[in-house]
């Protein structure tokens, strides 16, 4: 049998005017419906997506990125792909952008500037729509081909200046002073705090909310005890390990993220330490695994479903004509989840069984 007899065998390939033939409606109709236009009547929607559903049909985005000169993808850089925080927001991401009509791009810096310049060329090669930074810091110069192009682009916490440009406010001050509120009740009054890596705006911005809830709870802040971390698991180490080798250490110790808090965990694990008796440890962004450690981690928690969320609205915000009386608010909110790794001060001084 000859290729092109074999080829009149298979069932031809569902494509939009069969869907517009079994909804009964124009092409058009279909058109705006797979795009999401707002405009489209609901019931005339629910026809056309119910013959999708039958005929499984898939559009071509290829061609609806040439036909409406958008490719309906986002594009999301972040960080790392290691820490657990990051894979939970990609999730968040995908799932709220393909609830709104787009598809997805994902690229991770390493926190490596020349990284960073491969992610850039890929979503211009891509020819996304707009672009999440969540990478905590300002990437403004290295940004600059994606906005000369005009690409909406949506920062966390602080954004360059420009029209195409949107930010997602954390309220990191709300989490950490019910942390250090916490701590003040069960009685700690000698706490230190391990911030992430300075240059970040984020960084910064957890431990000036530490430095100020001490101080509105009372607590006097030893210098000694106020880290520098690297938002790792072996910086946590680090960081708890010179606390120790120091011979006055705090009683309760609060971290700037939930990898820095696992490695304390750690640290304080090989010293010979028990958690919550001989020290507290309270983390920061409250991710999946944080409940599984031993013993579960008390954790500020920022939300990662909503920061995605926030985003995808954000760039959605910049893509698509809103109401003049719209104005857009992208906040979100952080929060304490108390489970077993902070307790009572210890009555005394931990000191190794070796020393």
């Amino acid at each position: 049998m000859s290729r092109a007899k074999r080829n009149t065998n298979r069932p031809a390939r569902p494509d939009i005017h069969a869907v517009a033939r079994l909804a009964r409606v124009s092409i058009a109709t279909v058109s705006r419906t797979i795009n999401h236009v707002a405009t489209v009547d609901p019931r005339l929607a629910q026809r056309v997506w119910k013959a999708i559903d039958t005929l499984g049909y898939s559009p071509n985005t290829q061609a609806r990125a040439l036909v409406s000169g958008r490719s309906h993808l986002l594009g999301l850089i972040i960080s790392e792909i290691t820490n657990p925080f990051f894979p939970e927001l990609i999730q968040g991401f995908e799932d709220a952008a393909v609830e709104n009509g787009y598809e997805i791009l994902i690229s991770s810096t390493n926190y490596d500037p020349q990284r960073m310049e491969l992610c850039i060329q890929r979503m211009l090669e891509r020819k996304v729509d707009g672009v999440a930074v969540m990478t905590f810091g300002i990437e403004g110069p290295l940004l600059e081909r994606l906005a000369q192009r005009d690409i909406p682009l949506v920062f966390v916490d602080v954004a360059p200046k420009g029209p195409l440009f949107s930010t997602i406010e954390v309220d990191y001050y709300h989490g950490i002073r019910e942390a250090v509120q916490h701590l003040a009740v069960l009685g700690h009054r000698r706490i230190g705090f391990i911030s992430g890596p300075l240059h970040l705006h984020s960084a910064r911005e957890r431990q000036s909310a530490f430095l100020r809830a001490m101080g509105e709870a009372g607590l006097k802040l030893t210098p000694a005890w106020l880290l520098e971390g690297t938002h790792t698991l072996e910086g946590g180490i680090a960081m708890m390990q010179r606390l120790l080798d120091s011979g006055e250490a705090p009683t309760a110790i609060m971290t700037s993220n939930d990898m820095t808090a696992i490695g304390v965990l750690h640290s304080l694990h090989k010293a010979g330490a028990r958690v919550p008796d001989d020290f507290s440890v309270i983390g920061f962004d409250d991710v999946t695994i944080a409940q599984f450690t031993l013993p579960p981690l008390t954790s500020v928690q920022m939300s990662r479903l909503e920061l995605a969320r926030c985003a995808v609205l954000a760039l959605r915000d910049r893509l698509e004509p809103q109401p003049v009386s719209y104005v857009p608010r992208y906040k979100v909110q952080t929060r304490l989840t108390v489970r077993q790794s902070a307790g009572l001060p210890a009555t005394r001084p931990f000191r190794r069984a070796n020393g």
